[in-house]
């Protein structure tokens, strides 16, 4: 995300609206009364004249995160948040200070922070929660996660080391062998009491690290006694952390200084630009305004679960009935093309939904329907044309009922797609379109089946969470359709692109489901064709600069346009160096020759096509296939790319090209061909293969 600012600075801003959006999610989960938001200040700190090397094997901070770190800490000021710094230092040094202050006082400390380091200082009154991911790391947490209780965190660190930080441990002793020897021997000071008794490669590393284990471990802890009285001179009282109110006049011109528009207008400012709304005129508002927050209608749910035929009977009728039904298919596997379905829910209307369980095999599961007789009943129905359909990333679940010997048609609507047309820089999953565009929020895979290697199949879900979860899917993506689909109907060119996406996601079915027939020939055609091309673009751009340069350059690029040829400066980087970007080329295009080559050059498909030395034998071209699409130009407006290309691995049990080596009859693959053919002759108006 970036805005442009009025002195013509290209500015980013994703840092500032995560920061913005991690903040309020705070406050909503953990209101509190103290608060501070806390930096690294810049400098040295105490660290640093210990050990010499520390953090030395880090990266400089990229330009375009230092340029959003003064904007952070004016929004956190104006959203209320105390926001320290403190010189020698650093910013988990301030938070253990703190966190120990507060806990002393018998306060419920809570850390927001991604930062493992931080587990030392957890404790019955201390927690530490990151809001990316959602994990917790109070004293069971920290157990479970690193082998060890918190309190011996530090012995822990001080054995493996940091390499984050440049803070070496003990050569070879990785997470699993330091848990077990604190677990054995309860703390890093015993063990070394012991460290004769340590045997092999790993004793003999313990017993080389004796004089630097001190050290690293002063290296590694966290300060919890910095001198904070000029910060904050209220301490050991919190008055001076307290929480402030919000700055509505200065935020709302915050938001507005750089894009936020969605937040300005949350604020109730009538000089806020409103919720994008598409006219019919075809002219859209800016692509990256900020809706206002999104309220749900439903207000009640009804969801039902089918385990009886006369239930299963019901909601036949229902959808046979209904204009538009949301399906949602619950699966084996996100493998599409392995993938056996465990349940289907529908929707016919907000709020109200229903779930066929079918495979669930956990100890103690209901009888359920037979899954071969509910989708030999369901296949008219999802057979049928004439009955529309919606879903979220319908192709997934097309592939999943293939697997199964059915053919869906009548698939109408993709809130993936619609999603992608109207909205293309933000998420697509369902989880964030349901909570932008409708103000709801639902259950998680993770939150029903876990992570990791604790994670459960779906068919172990237990049937009424499961249900729940289906339910809730296909109910809000016939919500979120609702939502979407008047502002793509609103506008013409938007629909025709929608449109497009459709008999796109058609045409890809098709083609992960048959497979390809790759011409080798015309792509050494095509290949040899565009090289000669870019290559005269590229002796013609150095004649006209007067020189040969790096076109993949934009430091040389810049110096040839604004220094040699002295071409006017149209914005500038965060860096403050003029740009060279995509924008600024077809402004500049329009009145010089050079910018005008380079279009030239961008027009063209930016690598030649795969030489046929480039591809897979014929004997092993079952394995995977890299295809272009080609739009034909008289069928698609200008403002369409030219190309789509789409690399795609096939399990080579679905692949059916024609020069595959299972095809050994000629008869074979003489029907491969004639399928292949007849996918292609349906869509031949979109695409030219």
């Amino acid at each position: 995300m970036s805005v442009t600012l009025p002195d013509g600075t290209v500015q980013k801003t994703g840092a500032m609206r995560i920061m913005i959006n991690m903040m309020a999610s705070l406050q909503t989960q953990y209101p509190a009364n103290y608060v501070a938001c806390i930096f690294d200040a810049s400098g040295p700190t105490f660290r640093d004249a210990l050990y010499p090397d520390y953090k030395a094997n880090r990266s400089p901070m990229p330009d375009d995160l230092r340029s959003q770190i003064e904007p952070i800490h004016e929004v956190m000021r104006l959203l209320g948040w105390p926001v320290l710094a403190v010189k020698g230092v650093e910013a988990d040094d301030v938070i253990g200070t703190l966190a120990r202050i507060g806990a002393e006082q018998g306060m419920e400390v809570i850390i927001s922070s991604g930062d493992k380091d931080l587990s030392q200082l957890v404790n019955e009154h201390i927690t530490i929660i990151d809001t990316m991911n959602g994990k917790k790391r109070d004293i069971a947490g920290v157990t479970t996660e690193f082998g060890v209780p918190p309190s011996l965190m530090l012995d822990y660190q001080n054995l493996v080391g940091d390499t984050v930080d440049n803070v070496p441990g003990v050569e070879k002793v990785g997470p699993k062998t330091a848990a077990k020897w604190l677990t054995e021997y309860g703390s890093l000071e015993n063990l070394m009491a012991h460290a004769d008794e340590i045997k092999g490669v790993a004793g003999e590393n313990l017993r080389k690290a004796r004089e630097w284990l001190p050290k690293g471990r002063e290296l590694l802890k966290i300060k919890t006694d910095c001198d904070l009285q000029a910060e904050l001179p209220s301490l050991p009282a919190m008055n001076s952390v307290a929480l402030g109110a919000e700055n509505t006049q200065a935020l709302g011109d915050f938001y507005l200084k750089y894009g936020f528009k969605g937040l300005a207008a949350s604020l109730g400012k009538k000089s806020a630009a409103p919720a994008v709304n598409l006219p019919a005129t075809g002219q859209m508002d800016d692509l990256f305004a900020e809706p206002a927050p999104a309220v749900s209608a439903v207000t009640q749910k009804k969801y039902d679960t089918i385990l009886t035929w006369e239930a299963f009977d019901a909601w036949l009728a229902k959808i046979q009935a209904a204009e538009l039904t949301a399906l949602d298919t619950e699966t084996t596997s996100i493998d599409e093309m392995q993938a056996q379905i465990v349940g289907i829910s529908f929707s016919i209307q907000p709020g109200e939904a229903a779930y066929i369980p079918l495979a669930h095999s956990y100890p103690d599961a209901p009888a359920q329907l037979p899954l071969d007789e509910v989708l030999a009943k369901l296949k008219p129905w999802l057979e049928n044309p004439a009955h529309p359909k919606l879903g979220q990333h319908i192709k997934y679940d097309r592939h999943v009922l293939a697997n199964h010997g059915i053919e869906v048609q009548g698939y109408a609507h993709d809130t993936m797609l619609q999603s992608y047309v109207l909205e293309v820089h933000k998420p697509h999953g369902l989880s964030s379109l349901a909570e932008r565009h409708v103000g709801r929020t639902g259950i998680s895979y993770e939150d029903l089946c876990g992570k990791g290697a604790h994670q459960i199949s779906f068919a172990q879900v237990e049937i009424a969470k499961a249900a729940e979860y289906s339910c809730e899917d296909s109910d809000q993506t016939l919500d979120v359709h609702l939502a979407l689909w008047p502002k793509l109907q609103a506008n013409e060119k938007l629909r025709s692109i929608y449109a497009l996406e459709i008999e796109s996601s058609e045409s890809l079915y098709r083609i992960e489901r048959n497979g390809v027939l790759i011409d080798a020939q015309q792509l050494s055609n095509q290949s040899h064709t565009l090289g000669q091309r870019i290559m005269q673009l590229e002796t013609q751009a150095y004649e006209l600069a007067g020189q040969p340069f790096n076109l993949a350059s934009p430091k040389q690029i810049g110096e040839i346009f604004f220094t040699k040829l002295g071409l006017p400066v149209v914005k500038k980087t965060a860096t403050g160096a003029p740009s060279t970007d995509e924008e600024v080329l077809e402004k500049l295009a329009e009145d010089y020759p050079l910018p005008a080559k380079f279009w030239s050059i961008a027009a063209c498909p930016n690598s030649k096509a795969p030489t046929p030395t480039s591809w897979p034998s014929w004997r092993t071209r079952a394995q995977a296939a890299c295809i272009r699409i080609t739009r034909k130009p008289w069928q698609s407006p200008a403002a369409y790319p030219a190309t789509i290309r789409i690399c795609k691995t096939f399990p080579s049990a679905r692949l059916r090209a024609v020069a595959c080596a299972r095809h050994s009859s000629r008869q074979k693959a003489k029907n491969c061909q004639r399928r292949l053919l007849a996918n292609r002759a349906a869509h031949h108006g979109a695409f030219e293969w």
